[in-house]
């Protein structure tokens, strides 16, 4: 099966319900968010986290980069939306969508960048102490 390899950057609250499903899948949408937005490279990821998660009460201030390894030919079946400069690409996946979406993820969702805004406080979970310790951590 051919893979590809996509990118989402998240909040604290978003990395904790992914740890609660083991890495393994995507939390459902809340009722104010109807699309999910996946991105194609790290590097508009990186962008999102650091720009908008780290200012982000609801995002706790920090920001994680995920990559995750998708069915190719399920991926095809999207068209990739450019929203801006030439590495903002993402697929728009409806939220009534998401089991479909992440029954279509091949093995575990990593995190691979972290950046952590003025405004972050210190976590007591065990595993977000080592994901921050363990992946290139960024203040903003």
């Amino acid at each position: 099966m051919k893979t590809i390899t996509l990118y989402r950057p998240i909040g604290l609250k978003e990395l904790e319900l992914i740890i609660a499903s083991d890495f393994s899948k995507f939390p459902p949408r809340l009722d104010w968010q109807p699309i999910f937005y996946p991105v194609m490279n790290e590097e508009y990821a990186c962008e999102i986290a650091l720009k908008w998660n780290t200012t982000d009460a609801f995002s706790g201030y920090s920001g994680y980069v995920t990559a995750f390894k998708m069915n190719a030919e399920y991926i095809d079946g999207f068209e990739v939306q450019n929203v801006g400069g030439d590495i903002h690409n993402e697929l728009w996946v409806l939220s009534e969508d998401m089991e479909v979406f992440n029954s279509q993820i091949i093995g575990k969702i990593e995190i691979t960048k972290t950046f952590l805004g003025k405004q972050f406080k210190e976590t007591n979970d065990k595993i977000i102490e080592e994901i921050i310790k363990n992946t290139e951590v960024r203040d903003s």
